[in-house]
């Protein structure tokens, strides 16, 4: 019984961490991370860090890049352009 009891313990805390993680990371990844991690794989981060572009601009190049290959969603297009559109903008 009191076994029993230690892993409903032990596995509510792990669930209580978890969703706590969840929530604190706000529902996901971020442009920036998800450039970092995806856009790195194939280049230099600094190729496109020297550029300056349009929102429409950086729209075109992650879909370019998409359609190469790069394995992100429709989603994660749109955060890693909105993010380089705001952090590297004309």
């Amino acid at each position: 019984m009191l076994k029993a009891m230690t892993m409903t313990l032990v596995g509510g805390i792990f669930l209580i961490t978890a969703v706590c993680s969840l929530a604190a990371d706000k529902g996901g990844p971020n442009g920036k991370t998800l450039f970092e991690n995806n856009c790195g794989k194939c280049h230099n981060l600094d190729r496109a860090t020297s550029k300056k572009k349009t929102k429409d601009e950086w729209q075109a190049t992650v879909l370019r890049m998409k359609q190469k290959g790069a394995a992100i969603n429709d989603d994660d297009a749109k955060l890693i352009a909105d993010y380089l559109s705001e952090t590297y903008k004309k």
